[in-house]
């Protein structure tokens, strides 16, 4: 498979700051008036009072710094998203932690190994795994590890590798779709939108636990239909009659044993996420806390996992350096904003985007939110760079329109989860399908019916939440 020519995020995010501050030369300046909200702790526009100001276009000078303040003000120290970014480098260093003591890779081969015989009951323990991991920590990169050895056991089972690509892909994606805690899509971008991450949660669970069972369904009747009939894979077509050299490649792995340690490591970190939830929702916490609230809980992990002081430091930090990049983009797409605060153009486009969705019902206003992000989610993959770039900008928005900021989160998140389960310019759709030898034209058309599903599914979550105002 050629590699994607696709520019990173990073392209993408710069070229946009780039593209906003030409439009800091054109777009006339203006602003709003503000007045504290109590509820959200913050100054929010007062709808009617727009009034043009003194432009101030940005230069070439503006454009290197923008993603330097998009972390702090670089005048006055005010942070902005350096809090974030600390967030997410310990958060880094404790999922390298707990991965590095091996108890998820023995809690899904235990599950394994406790089904053999009964492998159909594989597809929903195993999806509601990877649904865990992508609700809590946006599971992502981490999947492409588990597809050498889920897909050939799916496989002896009577099923093809579509089905093994299913089980982790769209397992660990409707756990994104459906984040409740998960601090590279929920947090951040309600962090960027002005409100804690635990306003719409109970919309989210609802969403997580019925796209989780739609998603099992859809996946347990494809894999049926193809153990009864290997003519109906969407890869049949492909394979030769040998069924094992349809594994060539992906060869065997060990099963690595499930210790008292590893049921400790898991318990702790579960545990840890249930801490995190109640010091947001009734502990006052917020980054700072969260962060000493991981670090602490990798600290406890590397001793139950024995990995000894320089063991432990060198994984911590080099779980911390793979979400560098994390870290560094919310920089960049706060940048984006930092540029037209600067330039004063970011009332006037919220003023043209008010009279936009003038008129239109709260119901119709949030649908068209989700299907703004959906556009958004094929440029920006990333969730936190999607987050970043568009909350500040269409959750206040919510307030012109008599909706709530906390459904533009959702619908943001909804959307974006819904387009990585099959985005070409996303790493881990793309190297999952490659794995599995699944072209990409036939994982479409695996998808297409599931996408059609959890749209409506997801359009009439946040309509029907709209018209009651709000379920938690």
């Amino acid at each position: 498979m050629t590699e994607s020519r696709f520019p990173t995020a990073f392209t993408i995010l710069f070229t946009l700051i780039i593209v906003v501050a030409g439009l800091t030369w054109v777009v006339p300046a203006g602003e709003y008036e503000t007045t504290y909200n109590e509820a959200l702790d913050k100054d929010v526009p007062v709808p009617g009072t727009y009034h043009a100001v003194e432009a101030d276009p940005q230069g070439i000078f503006d454009i290197i710094l923008a993603p330097i303040a998009g972390l702090y003000d670089p005048h006055t120290y005010e942070a902005n998203a350096i809090d974030v970014a600390v967030f997410v480098l310990v958060l880094g260093g404790f999922l390298g932690v707990v991965t590095k003591t091996g108890a998820i890779d023995a809690g899904i081969a235990r599950a394994m190994t406790a089904l053999r015989g009964h492998e159909k009951w594989m597809i929903p323990i195993l999806m509601a795994l990877f649904a865990f991991g992508g609700t809590t920590y946006g599971m992502a990169e981490e999947t492409l590890a588990f597809y050498m050895l889920i897909i050939p056991v799916m496989i002896a089972a009577g099923y093809d590798a579509v089905v093994g690509v299913a089980i982790i892909l769209v397992g660990a994606g409707i756990g994104v779709l459906g984040s409740t805690v998960n601090a590279f899509a929920t947090v951040i971008a309600s962090d960027a939108a002005g409100i804690p991450f635990t306003e719409g949660i109970t919309l989210r669970f609802i969403i997580l636990i019925v796209g989780w069972l739609v998603c099992v369904a859809y996946v347990m009747r494809y894999a049926e239909r193809v153990r009864r009939d290997p003519s109906t894979s969407i890869v049949a077509g492909m394979k030769e009659d040998n069924e094992r050299h349809f594994l060539k490649g992906h060869g065997g792995t060990e099963t690595p044993a499930f210790a008292t340690k590893h049921t400790i490591v898991l318990l702790i970190f579960a545990l840890t996420f249930v801490v995190m939830i109640w010091g947001v929702s009734s502990g006052g916490w917020w980054m700072a806390e969260m962060s000493g609230l991981f670090l602490a809980s990798a600290i406890v992990v590397g001793f139950i996992g024995w990995l000894g002081e320089k063991e432990f430091v060198t994984t911590f930090v080099d779980g911390a350096a793979g979400l560098l990049s994390v870290a560094l983009i919310i920089g960049v797409a706060r940048g984006i904003v930092v540029v037209m605060d600067a330039g004063h153009i970011t009332d006037t486009i919220l003023f043209w985007s008010a009279g936009k969705v003038e008129g239109l019902s709260a119901v119709a206003f949030i649908n068209v939110m989700y299907w703004l992000e959906i556009a958004l989610s094929f440029f920006v993959p990333s969730s936190s760079g999607l987050a970043v770039l568009s909350m500040p900008i269409v959750a206040p928005l919510a307030d012109f329109a008599g909706s709530s900021r906390e459904l533009v989160v959702t619908a943001y998140q909804s959307a974006n989860g819904l387009v990585n389960l099959i985005n070409p310019t996303f790493a881990v759709v793309m190297g999952g399908i490659a794995i599995g030898r699944v072209p990409y034209e036939r994982w479409l058309r695996f998808m297409w019916p599931l996408l059609l599903i959890l749209t409506v599914i997801i359009m009439a979550s946040l309509s029907v939440d709209t018209f009651v105002g709000g379920i938690g």
